[in-house]
């Protein structure tokens, strides 16, 4: 069975400066994000083992470190693409993305609304973790999570469409403690191409949740 592997980055190190610094998009890709990949291969090794020897004392455990490394690595490679260095501004339907761009202003009232809720999601994560933007297919609105620790108060079948890191990797070399002001800066870099394509492809996907017989 295939095993997870580290994606490539669509970009070199600087191509979010100055938002972001080459230093950290380094750091964060070929060693945070590659430890996640690796975390996430050893977890499953081991829980072949734990199948092969009906040894179950460590399935608690197990269980979480996979969540907990998955969850990094599919976080991260949506968040590399997420974000490119002639983004910003707010998605238009000029511009392309005028289905995303409704569904914000359907889904939260409005733009500036969507903004600030997301802003306050990341900005307030219990510990490290994410604000998401994502698609939940049962009321097939968009709707903004928390991912705290790569658990998390998220719906059961939402889709993540954009990602804000809030962990401190993410920001610290350059931001010091000011994760707020990471955060904001963080919107100059969205690539709304990319979450308009995720957004579509999300509600292409939503009848693949069945609730019933």
């Amino acid at each position: 069975m295939a095993t997870y592997t580290l994606p490539e980055l669509p970009y070199d190190y600087a191509a979010l400066e100055p938002v972001i610094n080459p230093q950290i998009i380094e750091l964060h890709h070929d060693k945070h994000h590659a430890a996640y990949v690796k975390g996430a291969n050893d977890t499953l090794e081991q829980l072949e083992e734990a199948r092969d020897k009906e040894a179950w004392g460590a399935i608690n455990g197990l269980q979480k470190n996979l969540a907990f490394h998955l969850s990094g690595h599919i976080l991260h490679s949506i968040y590399w693409h997420n974000m490119t260095g002639d983004g910003g501004g707010e998605p238009l339907a000029a511009d392309g993305v005028g289905d995303l761009a409704d569904a914000l202003t359907e889904s939260f009232g409005s733009f500036a609304g969507f903004k600030s809720q997301l802003t306050k999601a990341a900005a307030t994560t219990q510990g490290s973790g994410w604000g998401v933007l994502a698609y939940e297919p049962v009321s097939g609105r968009l709707i903004v999570e928390q991912v705290y620790d790569h658990q998390g108060n998220v719906g059961q079948g939402s889709v993540p469409v954009l990602v804000f890191d809030a962990w401190e990797h993410a920001f610290y070399l350059q931001y010091k403690n000011q994760k707020v002001d990471f955060i904001e800066a963080m919107w100059a870099v969205v690539n709304w191409q990319d979450v308009a394509k995720r957004y579509a492809a999300a509600k292409e996907r939503a009848d693949v949740l069945l609730l019933a017989p």
